[in-house]
């Protein structure tokens, strides 16, 4: 997800997006295993 937004924001230059980009960053840093419990979701969704 980090990815894409800064791929978006590097391209718009939208503010917004950057915004959305360092918080998303700033929540990965505090809970580095949310990543791969979403990359895990993502595979095996929940039903």
């Amino acid at each position: 997800m980090l990815d894409f937004t800064w791929r978006v924001f590097s391209e718009t230059g939208c503010i917004d997006t950057y915004l959305l980009f360092k918080e998303l960053e700033k929540e990965q840093q505090s809970d580095p295993l949310a990543t791969d419990d979403e990359l895990a979701e993502a595979d095996f969704p929940l039903t």
